[in-house]
């Protein structure tokens, strides 16, 4: 693991890992190897990923959470400009830590990554005036198949940092803030319900 230090199981949350690059810098600005399948087939990580995503969202824009219902996928995100903080919530029908979360605040600065196992919902709160986030999947985009959890659902307990608002029984921005800054999330994640409702099992 040249290149990489690994925290696994974070959270006691088996699976979840943090990874942090070394980054090489100097007066003229900095190198880092920002994915090497061969340091991470060292840490025990034999993801393969097949795809590539990027999104760019204001401050205040809260995306998720968001799980695949039929086609799971593992994720390995960080941020290249700005910050989110960034969480995951165990989905996983026989985990002793199911419906437990962890949250990580990615930074341009800080230039950590958060691998996320397949069956996990997962979501993040953007905290800068812009942040830009990219991430790897281990499995193509299906359409239809996205499910959705309640971002604030009490059952979980999301401590989101920086949000203000008073929860009103469903999951509906209304209300809420980010310093100045009014929540903002897409009608569908307004429409998401709890983990109870959810799953039945």
């Amino acid at each position: 693991m040249g290149q990489i230090t690994v925290e696994k199981n974070v959270a006691g949350i088996e699976g979840l890992c943090v990874i942090t690059p070394a980054v090489h810098g100097d007066s003229r600005g900095y190198f880092m190897e920002t994915y090497s399948q061969r340091d991470m087939e060292e840490a025990g990580i034999s993801t393969v990923f097949v795809q590539d995503n990027q999104s760019m969202s204001v401050k205040g824009v809260l995306r998720g959470l968001h799980f695949q219902k039929n086609y799971p996928q593992t994720k390995l995100v960080r941020v290249i400009k700005g910050a989110v903080f960034d969480v995951a919530v165990d989905l996983r029908k026989n985990s002793e830590t199911f419906g437990k979360w962890y949250g990580i605040e990615l930074t341009e600065e800080n230039k950590k990554q958060f691998l996320i196992p397949r069956g996990f919902a997962h979501g993040f709160l953007v905290l800068s005036d812009t942040a830009e986030f990219c991430y790897k999947c281990d499995d193509f985009y299906h359409p239809n198949d996205e499910g959705g959890l309640a971002w604030n659902d009490p059952e979980i307990g999301i401590e989101w940092p920086k949000l203000t608002g008073e929860y009103r029984g469903d999951a509906g921005a209304e209300g809420y803030r980010i310093d100045d800054t009014p929540l903002n999330l897409s009608d569908k994640d307004q429409k998401w319900v709890g983990l109870k409702e959810t799953f039945t099992f």
